[in-house]
């Protein structure tokens, strides 16, 4: 039986480059809210060699991740999940970010942790906005809360950037913590799907140049300046990262985040 490897978020960007370095036996799943661009996306996979579908799903909607991951099984072994997925501050307000950013990669592993077995990975995507934040606000006790209880989550969550008058400030301040919340769902999953076999790692971009990362160049020009090569990122490099860190052969990395933006995060340290 074939594996598969299932995208979120990859009818273009990081998540579409990611799927163009995995390897050609693999079946590829792309997946995100709108059909003709996952389409195009399998046009262009199935012109490089690889057996490719779509498949729309909104990972903010617990049903239709399961949905993905039932689909995803009927294709062959799933191996590989890949979930790139989100939006950022310019592309919508704090609850949207929230859900879709948070409680989307709970439904994700979730859902696809009950189709994989033994040498499967999940690879979730954050940011180096997480770094950006204190670690204070990663509350633990909060952040376990979206597992058990979604309402007090987002009230609890949203608590701060509700407070914040400039609307791009409040949705920058949800987007941190949704990502922040990635970074400790990523390890706290690690630990417990280890015993099936299966292996979970986040990875942070910086600033790249994809139309979400275009958005961002105003307000995320400033990370530029700390980066080591003082430029954006481009979504081949990336998706290099990202399928290098989802291939299975790569089976001890695990329970970590891969800062990959540039050096900007630890670029403050050095540059003035």
């Amino acid at each position: 039986m074939k594996t598969v490897c299932v995208i979120t978020g990859g009818g273009s960007g990081m998540g579409l480059a990611a799927a163009k370095f995995m390897p050609k036996e693999k079946i590829i799943v792309v997946t995100g809210r709108t059909m003709s661009k996952l389409e195009k996306a399998v046009n262009e996979l199935t012109e490089l060699g690889f057996e490719a579908y779509a498949k729309t799903c909104d990972t903010s909607v617990r049903e239709q991740v399961k949905e993905l991951a039932e689909f995803a099984a009927s294709k062959g072994t799933v191996k590989n999940v890949i979930n790139a997925a989100g939006l950022s501050p310019a592309m919508a307000k704090p609850e949207q970010l929230m859900r879709v950013n948070a409680l989307g990669t709970v439904y994700v592993n979730q859902e696809f942790y009950k189709v994989m077995t033994d040498g499967g990975v999940i690879v979730d995507v954050s940011s180096n906005s997480a770094y950006l934040l204190p670690n204070f606000l990663a509350n633990k006790k909060t952040f376990a809360l979206a597992e058990t209880n979604e309402a007090e989550f987002l009230k609890k969550t949203l608590k701060m950037p509700s407070m914040l008058k400039d609307a791009y400030k409040s949705s920058g301040l949800a987007y941190g913590l949704s990502k922040k919340f990635v970074i400790w769902y990523a390890q706290k999953c690690a630990f417990e799907y280890g015993a099936k076999g299966i292996r979970v790692v986040s990875l942070s971009p910086g600033l790249i140049a994809t139309d979400m990362g275009n958005l961002e160049a105003g307000e995320g020009g400033m990370l530029l300046k700390t980066s080591a090569e003082k430029r954006m990122g481009k979504p081949e490099e990336l998706g290099y990262a990202i399928a290098t860190v989802a291939d299975e052969r790569n089976g001890y990395l695990a329970g970590v985040d891969i800062l990959c933006d540039g050096g900007s995060t630890n670029g403050k340290k050095f540059v003035k």
